[in-house]
This record gives C-alpha cells, sequence and structure tokens, in this order.
C-alpha cells in the first residue's frame, strides 16, 4: 500500500496529528505535498538512487519530505538534529546528498556548512529564512501535485548514533518492486495488531530508525501517527487519554521518567485504550518493566534489532513474565553466541552477539567497518554482548567495548545501572571504567539524581550500598559523581564515550 491509495478512497482521514500543536495533516494533504516535493527533485535532476539529507526537528512537514523521497527511489538521510556543524558536514557529505533539507532553528549550525557540503546542489528551509537557502514551501508551490511519471520505491539511509566515533551509514539496495505494491510484512500490523483503525503515538525524535520506519509503515498502511516534538513524561500520558492512543514505541528512560512522576499525577490518566506499547534501543531494567506490566497491563512487547536490519528479536509480556530479563526469541534469523575466537559458546555463558540469515547491509564506502561486523561464517554483529538461555531467550549483557577488565575480571556495566536506576533518589546513571594505577581500570558512577540539592557524600555512600545489597562489590561503583544532566540522545542511547572520555583524559 501507499498512502496514495488512502488518500484516493478516504482523503480527509488524519495521517499524522503534531501533538503540541493539535495540527492535523490529511491523506489528501500528506499525498499532494509529497506528489508536489517529489516533482521538485525530479526538476533538479535527481534520479532513482541518489541521495538527499533531512536536517530537522519532529516538523510538520517531516514526513511529507520523506514521502516525496521515498516515492521518488531516492535514499533519504535523516540526520539528528543535535548534531554540531561538523557532524553534520561529515553526514551530508558522506552520503553524497545532492539536497539539503533544514530548518531555521538550525541555522547557527547549518549556516556556515555553504561551500562545504561537496555534492549538495540545492538547499532548502522548512521555515525561517537562512542566507543561500531556498523556501521549501515555495518551490513546492510551484510544482504541480501529481505523481511524476517514474515512481519507484526509495529508502531510509541512516547513520549510527556515533557512540562509538564516527557515524557509519547503513546502506541496504533499494527495493525492486513498482512503488506501493511491497511484498515485505507489516511488522506493526503483524506482531502488533496496529491497523487503519489503530492510532500510533510516536514520542521520540523520527531521524532515529526505530521512530522513523514505523511512522512511516503506519502511514503506509493507514494508521494515524500522533507526532510528539518533544517527549515530556506527564504529556506524553495527557497524549494518550486525549487521542486514545492503541499503539506506540517507547525506550526505557521514558518509562523511568513515567514511573518517577509523583504517583496521583500519573495515575490521573486514562492508558486503558493501549493494545501494545513497543520497546527497544536498550535494555530495560526488570524492575522498570515489572511496574510497567503492573500500570498498563500485559501490552508491553520488546523487541532488539539495529539500523542494520540483519535481524529482529521480539517477545510479549507474558514470554517476558516467564524469561524476565530477556528481549525475546528471533524472528527472522538465527542467533549466535560467539567468544574472541570465534567460536560458539554453550547456552547461559556471554559472547559477542551474531545474527545469521537475516539480511545483509554494508557500512556506505567503509569496507574495514564492514568486515569488522561479520563472523567467518557470514554472520554479522551490532557489537553487543549477550547469551541465550535453554528456551532460545536472549539476555543482553552489555555493548563490548563499555566492558571493564579490573584485576584481569570482566565487569558489564549495565547490570550495576539497572540496579542504581531503580533508587528512588536516581533519576538517571551511567556506569563505566577508570583508570586505575592497580587493577588496570576501576568503576565509576555518575549519577542525575531526581532532587540536584541533595548531591553529597552520605547519598553517595548511601548509593554504593544500595548496589551492593544487589551485586558483587566488584560489580559495583567504588565512586559516584554527581551531574546535573547526562548526555542521553533523545531515542534512549546514552553517550556513555563523552563521559568516559573525560576520565581517561583527565588521567593523562
Amino acid at each position: 500500500m501507499s498512502p496514495a491509495e488512502i488518500a484516493a478512497r478516504d482523503p480527509q482521514r488524519a495521517a499524522y496529528i503534531v501533538a503540541e500543536t493539535g495540527q492535523i495533516i490529511t491523506y489528501a494533504e500528506l499525498e499532494a505535498d509529497a506528489n508536489r516535493g517529489a516533482q521538485l527533485f525530479r526538476s533538479l535532476g535527481l534520479q532513482r538512487g541518489d541521495h538527499i539529507a533531512i536536517l530537522l526537528e519532529n516538523h510538520p512537514d517531516f514526513f511529507k519530505i520523506c514521502w516525496a523521497a521515498q516515492r521518488s527511489g531516492l535514499y533519504f538521510t535523516a540526520i539528528s538534529w543535535r548534531l554540531q556543524q561538523a557532524e553534520v558536514e561529515y553526514i551530508v557529505n558522506n552520503c553524497e546528498a545532492r539536497v539539503f533539507i533544514t530548518s531555521g532553528d538550525r541555522r547557527a549550525v547549518v549556516e556556515p556548512l555553504q561551500g562545504r557540503m561537496a555534492h549538495v546542489e540545492a538547499c532548502f528551509t522548512v521555515e525561517g529564512e537562512i542566507p543561500g537557502y531556498q523556501s521549501w514551501s515555495d518551490a513546492l508551490a510551484a510544482m504541480p501535485a501529481e505523481p511524476i511519471g517514474d515512481q519507484s520505491e526509495g529508502a531510509a539511509m541512516l547513520y549510527s548514533s556515533g557512540t562509538t566515533g564516527y557515524p557509519k551509514g547503513v546502506k541496504r539496495p533499494l527495493p525492486e518492486h513498482p512503488y506501493g505494491e511491497s511484498e515485505e510484512i507489516n511488522i506493526a500490523e503483524v506482531l502488533y495488531g496496529c491497523t487503519e483503525q489503530s492510532t500510533y503515538l510516536s514520542p521520540a525524535p523520527l531521524y532515529h530508525a526505530a521512530p522513523l520506519a514505523f511512522t512511516m509503515g503506519c502511514l503506509r498502511h493507514g494508521t494515524t501517527v500522533v507526532m510528539m516534538q518533544h517527549f515530556e513524561a506527564e504529556y506524553a500520558l495527557e497524549c494518550i487519554e486525549k487521542y486514545q492512543i492503541t499503539h506506540s514505541q517507547w525506550v526505557p528512560t521514558m518509562f523511568v521518567r513515567m514511573l518517577k512522576l509523583p504517583e496521583e499525577t500519573r495515575l490521573k490518566y486514562d492508558v486503558s485504550t493501549m493494545q501494545a506499547a513497543i520497546h527497544a534501543a536498550a535494555p530495560c531494567p526488570i524492575p522498570i518493566k515489572e511496574k510497567m506490566i503492573e500500570w498498563w497491563g500485559p501490552v508491553i512487547y520488546e523487541y532488539y534489532a539495529g539500523t542494520e536490519g540483519n535481524g529482529f528479536v521480539q517477545l510479549n509480556s507474558e514470554e517476558w513474565l516467564a524469561h524476565k530479563g530477556s528481549v525475546g526469541r528471533p524472528l527472522n534469523c538465527e542467533l549466535h553466541i560467539c567468544n574472541d575466537e570465534g567460536d560458539e559458546l554453550p547456552v547461559g555463558e556471554s559472547g559477542t552477539i551474531y545474527f545469521g540469515g537475516g539480511g545483509t547491509f554494508e557500512y556506505y564506502k567503509d569496507t574495514e567497518k564492514t568486515q569488522g561486523s561479520l563472523h567467518p561464517k557470514g554472520w554479522s554483529t551490532l557489537g553487543d554482548v549477550g547469551y541465550l538461555d535453554e528456551d532460545g531467550f536472549l539476555y543482553l549483557t552489555d555493548r563490548k567495548h563499555f566492558m571493564i577488565i579490573s584485576g584481569g575480571v570482566n565487569i558489564y556495566p549495565q547490570e550495576a545501572e539497572n540496579v542504581l536506576i531503580n533508587h528512588d533518589k536516581v533519576l538517571d546513571v551511567a556506569v563505566f571504567g577508570v583508570p586505575n594505577p592497580d587493577f588496570g581500570e576501576e568503576v565509576k558512577g555518575v549519577v542525575q539524581l531526581r532532587n540536584p540539592e541533595e548531591a553529597s557524600a552520605l547519598v553517595e555512600v548511601e548509593l554504593i550500598d544500595y548496589c551492593r545489597e544487589h551485586l558483587s562489590a566488584i560489580k559495583c561503583p567504588r565512586s559516584i559523581d554527581f551531574r546535573d544532566e547526562l548526555p542521553r540522545h533523545p531515542t534512549g542511547k546514552l553517550y556513555k564515550r563523552l563521559l568516559k572520555d573525560e576520565y581517561w583524559n583527565n588521567a593523562t
């Protein structure tokens, strides 16, 4: 299917709603502006297989631009609006974008990029004025609203988050089927029962792989999307009640924020319409998920996958309650747990997680990184560590590069993070290794308190003791520092590398 089919039979159906403003974009409006965008791309000489780059907040025009590219056979690269000039420049040049679209809100970042984007032939802003940038709306107004004559399916080409260095572009072949005739299963419908009668809440940034894929899939199949421009815990609950949300997608930090609202606040909203609340992006601490299932009911679904699209692992609430801490069983692939020599490990032993048979990918213009993700047998990894239980359920241990080696002992900081986040005083936490002259590394904690004024040596001791009540002392922080805020991506990923580098650089 495609928005064109829905617009033809139900033009006034709401395609998406901007939660904060209440603005409704119908399928007829989405279709008309997507057609104009496709006409504009063709008028600029872009052909199937070319690239565009989009640097936008969750803007009302975001989906229109994506669907213009999708129907034009283009690769579209959505870039995090939180990145700075050099980071944006790297991605735009690396993906060889010929068109760059942004907004006036990003002016300070993009204005200096003039003349530094080697392949870009036209720059547009969806609102606000930027020297050297054309108005996107003015350019669209000059284009017809009819489909281009050579429609074909395009694809997103997104970049990994960059938590371990330069972000990597993930490129897959463009679909060969005609536009609107996809034979791929609609995961949102098959796994989560999402239909044209459903309403889907997206509280996360749309440039990220999961929110973009799920919302684009919803729009393809007629589901109304409610787009939050920014996540705020209480307002998310208000949206569920106001729009009678049936389906949604979250990350564990959002669960934490909602659960730590005052009880009288979080319980005053009706969340009974929710049929499926999907979460991913990071391991969810067991007590957090237990509380969410108790609160929302057995509607919590989890999956484990990556931008690379090399495999999909998932489970529902009932399966999770029987296998607490698991992220599920493979749906379209097989899993292999291997040691550093590439040998498969037995049940219960942690090692690098490899996917087999779930799909191929390449890191764009980076053969070395592509080859580095592959096992000699052709399996591929996202760099995560975990183990399988006897029933084939996968458990994530941590990212391999965050492992702490202290006195020859391997320590996975995710364990301590999962304990500390459940302390009543803790709003966010990062655990990682810092230099130790005797043991090589020691465990360090950095904590954001719910009430920053409480930061003190006594609270530090309280948190360390709390961790030691639940874990072996060697796995717990030897010291804890306090920060007003941790460098966490809106998608839930923690930029732990930034914190870790700060401590290691200061030690040299």
